[in-house]
């Protein structure tokens, strides 16, 4: 059997059949901005070549062009709780955002994709409902252990544990015997396994704990991180298994993920943008649009993160998009209200808006969030301006500012921890294989997305 990425022609979508170019005095080529013209052909880059001034689209001097950012860790919401997000306004924001290939994790829908059952009620939950490219993660929990080739088999590209209780009753979590044998069953085919790290021996207090962010931030304390990791990485030694960390939320753990990549486990790990921008000394009293788990922690421990994304120990920066409604935000007791972060949309600009304050150039910290994502999705190809991938192009102004207005992004639920901020780097147009999907101030209609799977083809 070989295993490919397919595309699914299950959503409505359209390739541009003409030959078009488009020139930017600052292109993202090769890891570094040169002069250049891109030539897309039926919705591929058929060559890069030197920049000309009279090609069909020429880009401001003020803009760059990057290739279409990779987001690997994206809650859709949908079947179930679309009243959460969902495929139409999740895939917009991400438009919005220059985002052009996002991964959907196996919660917060309903049902959870632990099935392959599941992940067909997904798929047609998504039918021409896609702005941007999608591709699937599985689920695995204690219930379907045993079943996880079949689940591969079915289009995901990779399964999702979490280590201590999710907050969603039907998808539960794994002890440390389970996630042994589920690494060993996925060694047998080298599955992935993506995991929610965190050893619930050192969470503390389920329930109401009042809004101060100081009480909700120490019942998670960055010991319980820290213990799950070193768990994760025991059992990827043993059984030679893929394994990657989502979230990281503590940087004094990357020591231990140094230290197991360098003796070669099968480790990759990512963190996302509110870890590397926001500051827990920062939050206000009962603004639960800062509640995630892990928490956000405090400055010097944000300097870590940095740290090890300049240093390469980090592999991605990816949202975690974990949207909810208002209502489920609003409550002011940071151990009742709902927890996860809206920040799709905004994620390229916060990013941008901090790694240019520590005077990290933009080329720097672009592959995290494009080659980086895809690379661990095992998307091939993507994140790139280079001949043969597709056409994915954004259009960024990165000197530009504005002031995040939470009722103005293209998320469900107009909740941000952002709101309010000023950021600098502005995505002002997004394609997807060469066609316009977003334009700034206009309304996202178009609906070219489709869904990347992976499918088994006998040989």
């Amino acid at each position: 059997m070989l295993m490919t990425v397919t595309s699914a022609k299950r959503g409505a979508f359209s390739v541009i059949g003409m030959s078009t170019r488009i020139a930017a005095r600052r292109t993202f080529v090769d890891g570094r901005f040169v002069p250049a013209t891109v030539v897309i052909d039926e919705g591929r880059i058929t060559d890069v070549t030197v920049f000309d001034p009279m090609a069909d689209r020429v880009l401001p001097d003020d803009a760059v062009l990057l290739p279409g950012l990779v987001d690997s860790h994206v809650h859709l919401d949908e079947p179930g709780r679309t009243e959460w997000e969902g495929f139409a306004t999740g895939t917009a924001a991400a438009a919005a955002g220059g985002v052009t290939t996002v991964v959907d994790m196996p919660l917060n829908s309903s049902p959870v994709t632990t099935t392959p059952e599941a992940l067909d009620a997904k798929r047609a939950a998504a039918v021409g409902k896609l702005a941007v490219d999608v591709a699937y993660w599985g689920g695995a929990v204690p219930e379907n252990l045993g079943s996880l080739r079949a689940l591969a088999d079915a289009g995901v590209v990779g399964v999702k544990c979490f280590l201590s209780p999710s907050g969603i009753d039907e998808f539960g979590h794994l002890d440390a015997e389970q996630l042994e044998a589920c690494l060993a069953e996925l060694a047998e085919f080298d599955g992935l396994l993506i995991v929610h790290a965190e050893d619930p021996a050192h969470l503390h207090a389920d329930g109401a704990l009042g809004p101060h962010y100081a009480d909700f931030e120490a019942s998670r304390p960055p010991v319980s991180e820290r213990a799950a990791i070193r768990r994760v990485i025991e059992a990827a030694r043993r059984t030679g298994a893929r394994a990657h960390i989502v979230h990281v939320s503590d940087g004094e753990a990357l020591d231990d993920v140094r230290a197991a990549k360098a003796e070669g486990v099968r480790l990759t790990v990512e963190t996302c943008p509110h870890y590397l921008t926001l500051d827990a000394a920062e939050v206000p009293d009962g603004a639960a649009a800062f509640k995630c788990c892990p928490p956000i922690r405090g400055a010097a421990n944000r300097d870590l993160l940095w740290a090890g994304v300049v240093d390469g120990t980090i592999d991605a920066v990816v949202s975690d998009h974990s949207p909810a409604t208002v209502e489920l935000k609003s409550n002011p007791d940071f151990g009742l209200a709902w927890g996860g972060i809206a920040g799709l949309q905004t994620g390229l600009s916060s990013v941008h808006t901090a790694a240019r304050g520590r005077g990290i150039p933009l080329e720097d910290f672009l592959p995290l969030v494009t080659t980086g994502p895809a690379r661990i999705a095992g998307l091939a190809g993507l994140g790139v301006i280079a001949p043969g991938a597709p056409a994915h192009l954004v259009a960024f102004a990165p000197d530009e500012e504005f002031v995040v207005d939470a009722t103005a992004l293209e998320y469900r639920n107009p909740v941000s921890p952002w709101h309010g901020q000023t950021l600098t780097g502005v995505v002002r147009e997004t394609w997807l294989r060469g066609e316009s999907v977003f334009r700034r101030g206009e309304p996202v209609t178009v609906r070219a997305g489709r869904e990347l799977v992976t499918t088994v083809v006998e040989a």
